[in-house]
């Protein structure tokens, strides 16, 4: 039996940018976003807690990612589930170039974690006790 591997990437973070929405040759929706991860740790020799950043490049197919651009903004926490790829290309200048992304299709998962950063904004007040409408009275 021939092994394969596993490719295979979970992230919790946040929403960098507003999901950018375009469509493949054949009109399937595509999503590109960034979602930011965090590390912590403590300097041995300082003591010092640090804290690093990792941006990553997420890519999300078919209804995910009309999800995507319909419910997730900038901040908003994402549980992500998908695998590695890199792309390579020639650029303008004809330098090679490549970039790892995180593609979500299919296989994958993309769930909300928490509301949307503007979800208080957008509720409205509680309307007042007694003020349900009831006609049988």
């Amino acid at each position: 039996m021939t092994q394969r591997g596993l490719n295979k990437v979970c992230l919790i973070g946040y929403i960098g940018q507003e999901p950018e929405i375009r469509y493949t040759a054949d009109k399937q929706p595509v999503a590109v976003f960034s979602v930011a991860t965090g590390d912590t740790w403590k300097d041995k020799e300082t003591g010092e807690t640090k804290e690093r950043t990792q941006w990553h490049r997420i890519v999300v197919y078919n209804r995910l990612a009309e999800i995507a651009g319909e419910y997730l903004q900038k901040g908003t926490l994402v549980y992500l589930e998908g695998r590695l790829q890199v792309r390579k290309w020639i650029d303008r200048i004809g330098a090679e170039r490549q970039s790892t992304e995180v593609v979500v299709d299919i296989n994958g998962m993309l769930q909300m974690l928490g509301s949307r950063p503007d979800a208080e904004k957008e509720k409205t007040p509680d309307e007042p006790a007694g003020n349900d409408n009831n006609d049988d009275v």
